[in-house]
């Protein structure tokens, strides 16, 4: 995944302040995305629903997002059972920020 999917995208918009924006992204395209253990060979709509999990456990406060992150770092299914998208494959794309 290169970028940044407009859904995430807009997650980060309503979630972070302007000036924050572009370092959210970083984060979630760097650190949450194929670089995640296990996560090499993931779907775009997988890698999605991990960025969609992390930016609703932080609740739009970054260092929430720092331990998010961490803790899909160590388990992603653990940040997806955190966010409660573990379920339902789909919850991410119906969770409103």
């Amino acid at each position: 995944m290169t970028g940044i999917t407009a859904l995430v995208r807009g997650h980060i918009t309503r979630l972070f302040p302007t000036d924050r924006q572009e370092e959210v992204s970083r984060l979630l395209r760097e650190d949450c995305g194929e670089s995640l253990p296990g996560a090499a060979k993931a779907s775009p709509d997988l890698l999605e629903r991990v960025q969609c999990a992390a930016l609703k456990v932080s609740a739009g406060n970054l260092e929430k997002l720092y331990d998010a992150i961490a803790l899909a770092q160590t388990d992603w299914r653990d940040l997806l059972v955190a966010a409660g998208f573990a379920e339902d494959t789909q919850a991410h794309k119906h969770w409103k920020s």
